[in-house]
């Protein structure tokens, strides 16, 4: 108006076409939707599993689960502590008199020799008690080697200095900034191998370098793979696929408190472990001490994920010799930056396949043909569980899919970074994820999108009656990956959705929406048999409560829920007179680590071994005093008759249903499936589907996850609640991994971080962790109904990893979006194929739009002649990643 009066004349606004508002508001300034969403599962009901055929109870009435334990979303036996920040973890242990703090002295560089430790100035600051180190712990007679399966590690370096973070010893001192003063006063030299040995930071560099761990090489065969790619009318694909690295992350970072015993011949230790005997026996290694002299704790973990499995013991060994050392009770917690640099992350993986399919001429069918794949891992500087990792991904590269001819060869390579180690799916995951990797490309090179592509997976799974390609039966009936996915098409209304996607893309220029459905399977066991066992300890006592003690470590899981759920059934008593105890050495020795997500199945019937036992026991007085005699009652009436109240219960997995031998030969005369004669890896598959639908911001590369619909087969389950729970959590870690956690290091694509080996992005700062922004808008999770499992206690199924997988979902429903994008900027076809490596960052997404904006910064601003060239650089460029 202003400008009016006084007759200035202004342009009229420029119209800004309809397709192109879409550009006018981020994600970052609109307002989030509350969450919404369904849980669902079925009504609670009691079924017998695998207790059917294992457990003797002849001489037992009919369990009959009054109480309704079994099935009933219950309460996590902990969570009202969580909630109120009461829960007591190792590092909010009151510490003990004369209790001193330890930090850990690292190297500051990878891949040379140490010369020397000049402790003099530490020493002399006020408080500091010692800087132990090698010599130390060679002077008590403890043993410097670590390693879960080889050797290869040490407590404190000795001469070699493999990774930035390489442990070269430990301070201790009356405070912890004076332990940490200590150890910045430490002068520590170093000096170059001197025989040319090169850094040797990602996978490409090892393969250069020819640097693996050949005893991990192994392959999986199938028919005929060269013929099958060959043969006539095949399709043929062939490409590579990074698949990065993900950080535990867990709340609470490794901590450790060592308390030497009065005679100061052992140590009662309190560790935030998934594994209580590995670091019983590694602590009493390295201090020269006896198993039956070290007890080691566990109350409960912030969080493990695989991360505090095996990469807790080198910190709690340094801190045992340092309690030796001293005499006094010594406590060491990592920072958070030192934990994400010592203590590993999930294996990145590097994949090279060929693939092919072949379309029907009658049906129009396509149908999968062979896959050739060659799977490398990083790693790491020393073997952790690497190799069995590998092994998991080679079981699960064929995803759900039959494959008429197949190879899988996988080897780890040998970096010099930190050792990398289990994280939930243990090797499964990267598996899957490079399987439908090359299902994405084969259906590319067919041009089948939408519609055709869900009906080209459904089409090749896994019938009941198959066999996988290391040889193990697709039973009938416990098959449920196709009745889930049709459910699942239908209840989430797919086909009507992808048609509204399809809309919304055609209007819209700057965000495009995609989505995408996946199926999984997950094998359930330890791969190496002698892990597949576990023990229980359960009293009852005269005023009829339970307290049960068994193996297994509770990270939040609901571990000890489940279990206490399992001995209230049993006893036919409310869950509230069960109770679990902590974990300890002297309760239940010689215990295999939590992880594998067995632990329900190992110690859930464990723990029914010893009820039984006890019960057994108590049938006499049952039987004098009548079926309503209550548990205090019958038990009173016991103890005066000299009747045991407890009892150790023991499970072991049967040998025909665990363990697989990589170098077995066929029997003279084997003319079974192939690779059958090997063994029997998984004793059954959790299963599920999942549907993901995105939106994607073109501009800034920035995605939001519309909806995402959830169905998993858990058998019966023992607490849906917990199972629910483990889902969504699974699910979100799934999603962070594959969009927007990023690790990245010190590599020859990185050299601005230095020293060549560190890792950059330590802390929340620069690691990217999912949060209520990344949750779905609508999250759906649905438990399947109908479905049990003969192998398992009470016919549930393990579910701690399974669904890791299904979010990645959002991987490929993003990689949909930039497809449709893609036929704008760059005119490629509907469906082309393109590379995205995984994760999908935001960066990632951007570079992957192919816009102007994209080419100024891909091939520059300037006029080429060369138009052809710079289309490719434009097409496959991709932000470089540490892998």
């Amino acid at each position: 108006e202003r400008l009016k009066e006084k007759h200035i004349v202004t342009p009229p606004a420029p119209r800004v076409p309809d397709e192109h508002l879409s550009a006018a508001a981020s994600f970052v300034e609109t307002a989030k939707p509350s969450i919404e969403g369904t849980q669902s599962f079925p009504a609670p009901k009691f079924l017998a599993g695998l207790e059917k055929t294992t457990e003797k109870q002849e001489k037992l009435p009919p369990v009959v689960d009054k109480h309704k334990n079994i099935g009933t979303p219950s309460t996590h036996a902990s969570a009202a502590m969580h909630c109120s920040g009461e829960a007591i973890y190792v590092d909010d242990i009151p510490k003990p008199a004369g209790m001193l703090h330890a930090v850990l002295l690292l190297s500051d560089r990878a891949n040379c020799r140490l010369v020397g430790v000049d402790k003099t100035a530490a020493l002399e600051i006020e408080g500091v008690v010692d800087v132990v180190t090698y010599e130390d712990l060679i002077g008590i007679g403890g043993s410097n080697k670590l390693g879960p399966i080889v050797k290869d590690e040490e407590v404190f370096s000795s001469g070699s200095i493999r990774n930035v973070g390489t442990v070269i010893g430990v301070a201790v001192a009356e405070t912890l900034e004076a332990a940490q003063a200590a150890v910045n006063a430490v002068v520590v030299s170093y000096a170059e191998y001197g025989d040319g040995r090169p850094t040797v930071i990602s996978i490409q560099d090892a393969i250069r370098a020819g640097s693996y761990y050949e005893l991990t090489r192994h392959k999986l065969e199938v028919g005929d793979v060269e013929g099958a790619l060959a043969s006539e009318g095949a399709v043929t694909v062939s490409g590579e696929f990074n698949v990065a690295g993900q950080e535990h992350f867990y709340l609470e970072s490794n901590s450790t408190l060592v308390i030497p015993t009065e005679d100061k011949k052992g140590f009662d230790i309190f560790s935030s472990t998934q594994a209580v005997t590995k670091t019983q026996m590694c602590c009493a290694s390295a201090t020269g001490s006896m198993a039956n002299r070290v007890t080691v704790k566990t109350k409960r973990l912030g969080g493990g994920f695989g991360g505090k499995e095996t990469r807790n013991v080198f910190s709690a060994a340094a801190a045992a010799v340092a309690a030796k050392v001293t005499g006094r009770p010594v406590r060491l917690t990592l920072d958070r930056n030192v934990d994400m640099q010592t203590t590993g992350q999930r294996h990145a993986f590097y994949a090279k396949y060929k693939a092919s399919a072949t379309i029907d001429r009658d049906t129009g069918v396509a149908k999968l043909g062979a896959l050739d794949v060659k799977l490398f891992s990083n790693a790491g500087c020393a073997l952790d569980l690497s190799g069995p990792v590998l092994d998991r991904a080679l079981f699960h590269v064929d995803g759900v899919y039959k494959w008429s001819a197949f190879r899988a060869e996988g080897v780890c390579c040998k970096t010099d970074q930190p050792p990398h180690t289990a994280f939930r799916g243990f090797g499964g995951p990267q598996g899957i994820v490079i399987c439908e990797n090359i299902v994405d490309h084969l259906a590319s090179a067919m041009d089948l999108t939408g519609r055709k592509l869900d009906e080209f997976r459904r089409a090749n799974m896994y019938k009941g009656g198959d066999h996988t390609h290391f040889g193990q039966e697709i039973l009938r009936g416990t098959w449920n990956v196709p009745t889930a996915w049709d459910n699942l098409m239908t209840s989430a209304n797919v086909e009507d959705r992808r048609l509204a996607v399809a809309e919304y893309n055609r209007v819209t220029k700057w965000k495009k929406r995609g989505i995408s459905i996946l199926p999984t399977k997950f094998g359930i066991a330890f791969t190496a048999k002698f892990m597949n066992q576990g023990g229980a300890l359960v009293h009852v006592y005269t005023d009829g409560t339970v307290l049960v003690s068994h193996g297994g470590t509770e990270m939040g899981q609901g571990l000890h829920t489940k279990v206490a759920q399992v001995a209230a059934c049993a006893f036919g008593i409310p869950l509230s007179d069960v109770h679990v105890c902590e974990t300890a050495s002297d309760k239940v020795a010689n215990s295999i680590p939590t992880a594998a997500s067995m632990s329900t199945d190992m110690y859930g019937m464990a723990t029914l071994n010893a009820c039984n036992e006890i019960l057994n026991n108590l049938l006499p007085v049952r039987n004098r005093l009548g079926p309503e005699a209550s548990l205090k009652e019958v038990a009173t009436a016991a103890f005066f008759e000299r009747i045991d109240l407890s009892a150790h219960g023991f499970f072991r997995l049967a040998d025909e249903r665990c363990g697989f031998d990589w170098n077995a030969s066929a029997p003279p005369g084997y003319d079974g499936p192939s690779n059958q004669y090997k063994g029997h890896p998984f004793n059954y598959f959790t299963q599920g589907v999942a549907i993901s639908e995105v939106e994607v911001d073109l501009l800034t590369g920035d995605h939001r996850i519309l909806r995402a619909d959830v169905l998993v087969d858990v058998g019966s389950s023992i607490n849906p609640a917990i199972d629910v729970g483990q889902i969504e959590g699974a699910f979100t870690q799934g999603v962070g991994w594959c969009t927007i956690e990023e690790m990245i290091w010190g590599d020859s694509d990185h050299s601005w971080v230095r020293p060549a080996g560190r890792l950059f992005t330590q802390g929340p700062g620069a690691y990217k962790l999912p949060s209520f922004n990344d949750t779905p808008e609508i999250f759906n999770v649905k438990l399947m109904d109908g479905v049990a499992n003969p192998f398992a206690v009470h016919s549930s199924k393990a579910i701690g990893e399974p669904p890791f997988f299904l979010g990645c979902t959002v991987f490929f429903a993003i990689k949909e979006a930039l497809r449709d994008a893609r036929i704008e900027t760059l005119g490629e076809i509907k469906g082309k194929q393109f590379s995205l490596m995984l994760p999908a960052t935001s960066e990632r997404i951007r570079m992957s739009v192919g816009d102007e904006i994209c080419r100024d910064g891909i091939v520059g601003t300037g006029f080429d002649e060369n138009v052809k060239l710079h289309k490719e650089k434009l097409t496959t460029f991709q932000p470089k990643g540490s892998f």
